[in-house]
């Protein structure tokens, strides 16, 4: 009888150890997010946002335009790359998870470089037409 117990005792630790190891299995999976989809979706949204805007300026790692009316667009304390009025106001965030982003002008081209939180770093150019 005892023996019958202690077989259920390690078959039930067995069982728990396996369901522990494929959650951390599946953890792990999480963690190392694939951004790729998200990020052309980024990429066709600031397309989309950009094509018939004009440059302002870019300013306090800030991109600023106007496409009938001034926006901005840039990086939230919350880690998420946002386009909002040339105040600040409104939320419209464009992509999430991000450590870092820079944004570079030269010229008529801007560069925006965002670094993700879980590694991983994706660069976004685009050039404005000159009107």
């Amino acid at each position: 009888m005892e023996a019958l117990v202690a077989l259920f005792v390690l078959s039930g630790s067995f069982l728990l150890f396996l369901g522990m190891t494929k959650l951390f299995h599946e953890e792990i999976k999480k963690s190392r997010i694939d951004y790729t989809q998200d990020w052309q979706l980024f990429c066709t949204l600031m397309r989309n946002e950009l094509e018939g805007a004009r440059l302002e300026k870019v300013e306090n790692n800030y991109l600023y335009v106007n496409k009938r009316t001034p926006l901005r667009f840039g990086l939230s304390a919350q880690g998420d790359f946002r386009k909002t009025n040339a105040d600040g106001r409104g939320y419209q965030p464009l992509i999430h998870d991000l450590k870092k982003a820079e944004i570079v002008q030269n010229e008529k081209q801007i560069k925006i470089v965002h670094v993700f939180k879980q590694g991983g770093e994706h660069i976004f150019y685009y050039q404005f037409i000159e009107e």
